[in-house]
């Protein structure tokens, strides 16, 4: 039996259940570790509703500046996008929280580790990877593969018999997840795949209708692949974030909705606001097409997609995630300069593409045939199309004395 446990605590509706449970069903201390990650909630009322409702102690731990720089860049400069369109905003603050949460337990001198994500999602498995790679001697709690709770109305329920302050209600039952990089929905309508998200429950980015009629002009700078400035104006990493979601937020830019895979083997609906993280991805992807090579662009693709998915999976704390960073900050050597955005009413274009270390000619890439000899041509592609002519005069070849 645990004797003091550390929660990753937000003050939700489920790890605001937890605390009384934990105590009810093990007998042992708790303690909440809240994660400001840029969320944009009061992190101190969660810090008080913490000990009142049976926390020894709670902690809010400054990690904007970590989580951007050392789980945000890395994503971005990877070019890792999960199936096409999830920006993995909840996927890389998972390993960070367990990080800080296995910190204070061996600060505190716990024996034991709990979190509130569900039995059938993705954020156990990252909570919990990230625990065993950094201390597997700490026994992990997971409620929801324990208790009789089988759903949010049920936790409700249970929230009101134990005067729990709890947000949600039965008629506002999304589970959002929010922090500097996005926020996510999911539950209530979005259940089903045929329903169009409600209106009402997008709360970051405005509706593409109400953004403004002129449209809104961005520069963002990057330096090895990494961003550092807006507009001209060097920033730091939380002020640019900051800035970029303010600026397409307004603009409409930055709604999506998708049915994802699980890792667990489930399909699941999901609803994501992601607007500075969206100009980021295309500014960053839009500088590479004019400063990598074809061959190092093309790798690429194939090791972003697998870095998406380790970043999904909860991976984080492993020999090959590192591995391919190594990759990644080579092949982001050159990736530095800026690119223009377009914003209007929640579309995205791109104004412009500027570096000193662009691989684009202009006498190569225009119709005049200067700086290039057009007949070196024939012999590259009598070569090249030697794998198709080859068997086709051996088949030329064996009619003829067959017949």
């Amino acid at each position: 039996m645990p004797k003091k446990v550390v929660l990753a605590y937000s003050g939700g509706l489920d790890t605001s259940i937890i605390i009384p449970w934990l105590k009810e069903t093990y007998g042992c201390e708790v303690i909440a570790m809240i994660g400001d990650l840029g969320q944009r909630e009061d992190l101190e009322g969660a810090r008080k509703k913490a000990l009142a409702t049976g926390a020894s102690a709670a902690f809010v731990e400054d990690l904007r500046e970590e989580f951007i720089t050392r789980f945000i860049w890395p994503t971005l400069r990877a070019g890792a996008v999960y199936e096409h369109k999830y920006l993995l905003g909840t996927s890389f603050a998972r390993p960070l929280l367990a990080q800080r949460q296995v910190e204070l337990a061996k600060k505190l001198g716990a024996d034991a580790l709990a979190h509130g994500c569900t039995g059938k999602g993705n954020d156990q498995v990252r909570f919990e990877l990230a625990a065993k790679a950094l201390a597997p001697e700490l026994k992990i709690i997971a409620p929801w593969r324990e208790w009789k709770i089988n759903s949010r109305e049920d936790a409700i329920t249970y929230a009101r018999a134990h005067d729990v302050p709890v947000e949600q209600t039965t008629k506002n039952i999304y589970s959002r997840d929010r922090n500097i990089w996005h926020l996510s929905h999911e539950g209530g309508v979005l259940e089903d795949p045929a329903n169009a998200p409600e209106e009402s429950m997008w709360q970051w980015v405005v509706s593409p209708a109400k953004a403004p009629d002129q449209s809104t002009t961005v520069e963002i700078g990057f330096d090895a692949g990494v961003p550092v400035f807006v507009n001209g104006k060097k920033l730091g990493a939380v002020a640019l974030i900051e800035q970029l979601n303010e600026i397409a937020a307004a603009n409409g830019v930055g709604r999506m909705e998708m049915v994802e895979n699980r890792l667990v083997g489930i399909k699941s609906r999901g609803a994501y606001e992601t607007p500075g993280g969206t100009l980021l991805i295309a500014a960053h992807r839009e500088l590479e097409s004019l400063c990598l090579d074809r061959e190092t662009a093309h790798y690429q693709q194939m090791l972003a997609l697998r870095y998406a998915e380790m970043v999904y999976y909860g991976m984080w704390f492993t020999p090959l995630r590192e591995s391919l960073d190594a990759f990644f900050a080579k092949s982001q050597e050159r990736v530095t300069g800026s690119v223009g955005l377009t914003l209007f009413k929640g579309n995205l274009s791109v104004a412009s593409r500027r570096s000193p270390f662009s691989l684009y000619r202009t006498n190569l890439a225009s119709f005049t045939m200067t700086g290039y000899n057009p007949k070196d041509a024939e012999g590259f592609i009598n070569l090249f199309a030697l794998p198709i002519t080859v068997p086709q005069e051996a088949e030329i070849r064996r009619k003829a004395e067959a017949g």
